[in-house]
């Protein structure tokens, strides 16, 4: 294998240096095997060098920049802007003053690129810092602006840029809150309201190492949330909203009635779907068709990313070249590629907009608006460049979208596809097209290779993502390929032509035959989609795991698909290496909710037991799908081995240590000196020998989970002492006191009467 002469010789140099250092350091290896050595050591220094051709690490600036920005958000304090800032200028400095320096360049510039992408999440949060609301408020009175109007299945949700905020007790004053409303009375974007309601701190993590809620609403600039007590009430607004509002409220308007337009003539779930494809309003889908969609694999669909921004623009390029194309004297003195480029860009920007912009869509757009640029300037687009542009600005305009589920799966999906086909993979599995073979030609004649390319591309995205929908959603579709290849034909010939001509058309009031025709294609995926949902294992059901196993997961799937040379198959070695470190993650023994309302044990059968939920089912099933557990909140062996009575409930962990939920101050008496563990969400009097996780427990450490190891009980919380963000506060140390951290050193085996109570 040859990477050109250049390489052999710094190769050559680089291994005599190796060897000299070997010779002084005494390491001297066998003949044989030194020859051996010597080999590979060559060799691995030539792929280094390969790989570190000019041009080749520009896809790795915005790894690096993404990684700086991910460590950002692990720490545990909020870190000063200056010492960020300080740090990135000294690390640019420092890459420019290594700029000839062949080894010396990139490890600056990629320190350079950490540096900046750190100091990028630290300056964008101080630039968007606003009050988040510390306790929660039963009356609190609000009047402001609508933003943002969401409908749901059962009621509807809208932001409201807060101008009039009164609660008692409470001194913080959110910039915005987010509320649920009744079903079908949410104001439109833009309308000024006034309305009393109950406003809660935005939501904790449901368990230590879950997704935070909190930090997601806060870069939203959303600090409390809740729901309208009584009526809301449109009123004047005593000032204008702005630029930005009367854009929105115009956009809004657009997409409510393109929405309202599809759903009159396509009632249902399918209407719901259409809609979703064309505006991105998504939130009106059916819970049965919604969860089918997800465990099909079929979910990309309904958030407009690449794959719609590809065949919208690709549509409109074709036509418009076609059109063009009919009219000779155009044709061949005009050039109408770069017309059509122009104007299947015009269409892309209109449908970023339209659809809402999410960081699928923007990154869509980008790469898109690239290649269409680089066809009107006749500069070839390079694939893997254009994705390392597009995950720059939007790392750029919103750093926070590195930690969301959307960027992760976008871009691993992306990446593997082009990396499979600039390895050729297409055609090493299946043959080229203009292959001089008979069976070739029929199979492409038939549509084999379409067929084929389809059932690649579902393959290496779906593996792709794979460890990400694992992290964040904890189940994986293991007929994710079948779903796609049955469902996406149709999607993309007949389903989003159907719904451009039906925008196109809807002005001229001749829409509803497409909204229809499309409406009857969408029939065939929900039914591809319940189908698959009710194939025998159909939801791969896998435990949580840590940031860790993730991370270097990451790597590996970068290696295989940036490298070039064989190096790219150590990826593939650190992804089987996070796969056993992700299911070897050990499980909590105990988990306790953030509010102290809801607690969970795990029995001697090795799966949790409800020890308390009351009204907290949300918590109850992220614990279930964190466990890896197909059960559902109603299923009435969550409550095996647990015994319950007016004041209180009590189970037995594994080792027969006793488990107790106090819900009154009496059951403490006989709770703390029984049991190993006692959760409550009161305060437990001082002299309560158990280990505690009460009142003052989770209301300054957030969830809480315990696990036995050797002869005490691990605590992992979610906001340890110490932890300070602007979107949550951790206990202060002096508040630590009361920590679930203090053990219970004595005897906590139940009696035969402990688990005798009355149900």
């Amino acid at each position: 294998m040859a990477y050109g002469g250049d390489n052999r010789a710094r190769a050559k140099v680089w291994a005599a240096g190796i060897d000299a250092a070997r010779r002084r350091a005494g390491l001297v290896l066998p003949d044989g095997l030194a020859a051996q050595a010597d080999r590979l050591r060559r060799l691995l220094s030539e792929w280094a060098l390969a790989e570190a051709a000019p041009g080749r690490l520009v896809p790795w600036l915005p790894v690096a920049f993404g990684f700086g920005i991910a460590g950002y958000f692990t720490a545990d304090r909020e870190p000063a802007w200056w010492a960020a800032a300080a740090f990135a200028l000294a690390a640019t400095a420092v890459a420019f003053a290594a700029r000839r320096r062949p080894i010396g360049f990139p490890l600056a510039l990629a320190l350079a690129a950490i540096a900046a992408g750190f100091a990028l999440a630290t300056l964008h949060t101080l630039r968007i810092a606003h009050p988040v609301l510390q306790v929660s408020t039963w009356s609190a009175q609000v009047a402001g602006f609508v933003e943002i109007r969401e409908e749901r299945a059962r009621s509807d949700r809208i932001v409201v840029r807060v101008q009039r905020f009164d609660a008692p007790r409470v001194a913080e004053k959110p910039d915005r809150v987010r509320v649920a409303v009744r079903k079908g009375t949410a104001p439109a974007v833009g309308a000024y309201v006034t309305f009393k309601a109950h406003l809660s701190p935005p939501l904790q993590p449901l368990r230590p190492g879950g997704y935070d809620f909190a930090r997601d609403m806060y870069f939203q600039r959303i600090g409390a949330s809740g729901y309208v007590l009584g009526k809301i009430a449109t009123a004047p607004a005593p000032q204008g909203g702005g630029a930005w509002l009367r854009y929105a409220a115009f956009i809004d308007g657009i997409r409510g009635a393109i929405d309202e337009r599809i759903r009159a003539v396509v009632p249902g779930d399918r209407g719901s779907i259409a809609s979703a494809l064309i505006t991105g309003k998504r939130d009106a889908i059916s819970p049965p068709v919604n969860d089918a969609m997800y465990i099909s694999s079929l979910a990309h669909v309904l958030s407009i990313s690449g794959y719609h921004m590809a065949v919208v623009a690709g549509i409109v390029f074709f036509v418009i070249r076609a059109a063009l194309a009919l009219v000779p004297s155009l044709a061949s003195r005009r050039p109408i590629k770069k017309w059509a480029a122009a104007g299947a860009l015009v269409a892309a920007a209109f449908y970023l907009l339209l659809s809402g912009a999410e960081v699928a869509t923007q990154r869509s757009f980008i790469m898109i608006a690239i290649v269409l640029i680089g066809v009107m300037v006749d500069r070839p687009a390079l694939t893997f460049r254009t994705l390392a542009v597009a995950a720059l600005c939007v790392l750029l305009l919103a750093p926070q979208s590195v930690v969301h589920p959307s960027f992760q799966m976008s871009f691993a999906a992306t990446l593997a596809l082009i990396a499979a086909y600039q390895h050729g993979l297409p055609n090493s599995v299946f043959g080229r097209a203009d292959a001089d073979s008979s069976l070739g030609a029929r199979a492409a004649l038939w549509g084999g290779r379409e067929i084929a390319g389809l059932i690649l591309a579902s393959l290496v995205a779906g593996l792709a993502t794979t460890p990400y929908a694992a992290f964040h959603f904890h189940r994986v579709a293991p007929y994710g390929v079948l779903a796609n290849l049955l469902a996406m034909p149709v999607v993309s010939a007949w389903v989003m032509p159907m719904g451009i001509l039906g925008v196109l058309t809807m002005p001229f009031g001749f829409d509803a035959l497409f909204w229809k025709l499309m409406g009857d294609g969408l029939d065939w995926m929900i039914f591809v989609a319940l189908w698959v949902t009710s194939l025998p294992g159909a939801v791969g059901h896998i435990q949580a795991f840590g940031t860790g196993p993730l991370l270097l997961g990451t790597a590996g799937l970068l290696l295989v698909c940036l490298l070039r040379t064989p190096l790219r198959w150590s990826g593939a070695v650190l992804v089987v290496a996070a796969s056993l470190w992700a299911v070897s993650t050990p499980r909590p023994d105990v988990l306790i909710a953030a509010d102290g309302q809801a607690a969970a044990i795990r029995s001697a059968n090795g799966k949790l037991s409800i020890l308390h939920s009351g009204r907290d089912t949300f918590s109850v099933r992220e614990w279930l799908a964190a466990d890896g557990d197909a059960r559902t909140v109603k299923d009435d062996t969550l409550k095996e081995g647990v015994r319950c009575d007016a004041i209180g409930c009590i189970g037995t962990l594994a080792d027969g240590r006793l488990v107790s939920f106090a819900q009154s101050i009496e059951a403490f008496e006989e709770d703390c000196a029984r049991a190993a563990i006692v959760a409550s969400p009161r305060e437990a009097p001082d002299a309560c020998k158990a280990l505690l996780v009460d009142r003052k427990a989770w209301r300054g450490h957030g969830a809480t989970a315990l696990r036995w190891i050797g002869d005490r009980f691990e605590v992992n919380v979610a906001r340890p002492p110490g932890y300070e963000r602007p979107w949550a506060r951790g206990p202060r140390v002096s508040e630590t006191a009361k920590s679930p951290a203090r053990p219970a050193a004595r005897d906590a085996t139940p009696r035969t009467d402990d688990m005798e109570i009355g149900d």
